[in-house]
């Protein structure tokens, strides 16, 4: 049986320490990492069988004060606490999307005629479409790439980012964040289950039931031809019911990595 609530509860607790909770150093040694049941339950002001009923999936109701106090223990930020009450109550299943994710021919055409690099990506984190720029600033931004795929998989998408592993945290909060109760989309589930079979590093960050919407202003890389690059982002959704995006980079005038743009422009320029 499906217990999202129960799940998102057990791991948040298993990542505050007594200290981080403000209680005194217990004596002996810890069974479990974390808080006890009957520590958040004490902290939350609950009884310990009310908390063992919502971990255990047998209680799915709480008011809105005891998920207010339970984020609270739990130390969730608003987007954490709000994740956190979308997981209460009844839930509703929804069908994946409109199998046909082919981008709009005008869209196709602007990205072909802007001078920074644009690419149209899907909420799987397929890329649908890029120009040349961006097919030529990374490996993960080419047509048919799953970006989420190539970030744990793929050791050249590894070798671009200095920061890999900030990168990848925030690439799997996000996921999260963006799937939300929507847990019976049958595509998600297999990428989700790709991914843990052959990343430990995703396997282990999917775990921590981390719950944050990316919010990127700079893209970091080590370019192989054109050096280390800090690019602004941009990111807008595309209007339809397909929940597509646009992401564009660019850089401010003058500095390296507009230089950088440039000899991209024209290493990558179609023949």
């Amino acid at each position: 049986m499906d217990n999202a609530l129960g799940d998102f509860l057990r791991a948040r607790r298993e990542l505050i320490t007594p200290a981080e909770a403000g209680l005194p150093a217990g004596h002996g040694i810890r069974r479990v990492p974390g808080l006890r049941r009957e520590e958040v339950a004490m902290l939350a002001g609950i009884s310990v069988e009310y908390y063992l009923r919502l971990e255990q999936g047998r209680d799915r109701n709480p008011s809105a004060q005891v998920v207010h106090a339970l984020a609270g223990v739990l130390h969730l930020d608003a987007e954490g606490t709000a994740y956190l009450m979308s997981l209460t109550g009844p839930r509703t299943r929804r069908r994946p999307g409109p199998g046909d994710e082919r981008v709009p021919a005008g869209l196709v055409l602007l990205l072909q005629t802007l001078n920074v690099p644009a690419l149209v990506f899907n909420k799987y984190s397929d890329v649908l479409a890029a120009n040349h720029l961006a097919r030529a600033l990374s490996p993960e931004m080419k047509p048919g790439t799953n970006r989420l795929r190539a970030l744990f998989t793929e050791q050249a998408a590894r070798d671009y980012r200095d920061d890999w592993e900030q990168y990848t945290a925030t690439a799997v909060a996000h996921l999260r964040a963006q799937i939300g109760t929507e847990t019976h989309d049958e595509r998600l589930h297999a990428l989700i289950g790709e991914l843990s079979l052959t990343s430990e590093r995703f396997r282990r960050l999917w775990a921590r039931h981390d719950v944050r919407t990316a919010r990127e202003v700079t893209f970091r890389i080590r370019h192989p031809q054109a050096g280390p690059m800090e690019l602004l982002v941009e990111k807008f959704q595309v209007a339809g019911p397909r929940q597509l995006e646009v992401l564009l980079l660019h850089a401010a005038p003058g500095t390296p990595t507009a230089d950088a743009l440039a000899l991209l422009a024209t290493l990558g320029a179609p023949k």
